[in-house]
């Protein structure tokens, strides 16, 4: 009876406390669950126009801003709806539970409403406002991505694929609303660059609930770290590659410039993966905008790939 008894105490522990309620208003703690930091992701609808040499025309500037509003959009919908699905998970995580949902500051009722509100509005909008095949888009990444709250984020090795598959819409949005010709070279890069960040920021959440990774995302128990870690290697291997190629590429070598920055802009792209892969390898990237906007060394480097980049496209 007395072991029966210990048994129950040991398998049936109570849920974790909320932490303390953070003072601020409903609008903020709704804000803050849209993830501004996030939204820097979304810069990727830039990239193919700007490889284009396509971001001197105030139409494309208006079309890119537009394409950008709404798949910030779209994102802070899946982020609403995770966010009110996942409170409990949430509160027992370290910083998970002070999200705003999961502290209690948000009801997850409203937090459900505003992400299915922006869900509906955000393709409508693309479909009114730019072009059908960005509205398609869109309307696909929030199938992907809820599917991903609901389902997917549970199967092993598809939530990797989905969670890389929506930095590729990203990128591929601002080629689609200018009718802009993606890059074979272009679309290997963006997406093995993507699952190496994928991977490491699960394998730095591996390493960080060690022990208790059940209690905040049930699949990383599934994996091991020598296979999260085979995945970002494999993965930082292939986006170099690719990278490589089209730097390489003899179509795209400019004749008329100073210095071949195309192919210079490769050291700064290689660095910029060895800079990451450090804090992936010590299981710091659990936070992924914390990283390219926290450490300066990075930032330094990405400045320089910019600038490279930028000269290889105007052929200067």
């Amino acid at each position: 009876m007395a072991e029966a008894l210990l048994h129950r105490q040991r398998t049936h522990r109570p849920p974790p406390p909320r932490p303390p309620v953070r003072p601020g208003t409903l609008l903020g703690g709704l804000l803050r669950t849209a993830r501004p930091r996030q939204w820097i992701k979304n810069v990727l609808v830039v990239a193919a126009p700007a490889a284009a040499g396509r971001l001197s025309s105030p139409h494309t500037l208006v079309q890119l801003a537009l394409v950008f509003t709404l798949f910030t959009a779209c994102s802070a919908a899946v982020y609403l709806v995770n966010d009110a699905r996942d409170a409990e998970a949430d509160r027992a995580h370290p910083a998970k539970r002070h999200r705003p949902v999961a502290a209690g500051q948000v009801p997850a009722s409203l937090a459900l409403a505003a992400g299915g509100a922006l869900a509906v509005l955000a393709p409508l909008a693309a479909a009114r406002l730019t072009t059908p095949a960005v509205a398609v888009l869109l309307a696909a990444y929030l199938v992907v991505q809820l599917a991903y709250c609901l389902r997917l984020k549970h199967v092993l090795v598809l939530d990797l694929v989905v969670v890389t598959t929506g930095f590729l819409m990203r990128a591929a949005a601002g080629g689609l609303a200018l009718d802009i010709p993606l890059s074979r070279w272009f679309l290997i890069t963006t997406g093995f660059g993507a699952l190496f960040m994928v991977a490491a920021k699960r394998y730095s959440e591996a390493v960080q609930m060690a022990g208790r990774a059940g209690a905040t995302r049930a699949l990383l128990t599934e994996y091991t770290t020598g296979y999260l870690r085979f995945v970002w290697q494999l993965a930082a291997g292939v986006a170099v590659l690719g990278y490589c190629l089209w730097a390489l590429e003899e179509g795209g070598v400019a004749h008329t410039s100073v210095l071949p920055w195309r192919q210079l802009s490769v050291v700064a792209f290689v660095l910029a993966v060895l800079r990451y892969a450090v804090f992936a390898d010590r299981g710091a990237a659990g936070e992924p905008e914390e990283v390219v906007l926290g450490d300066r060394a990075l930032a330094l480097i990405a400045l320089a790939w910019l600038a490279m980049y930028a000269l290889a496209v105007a052929d200067w």
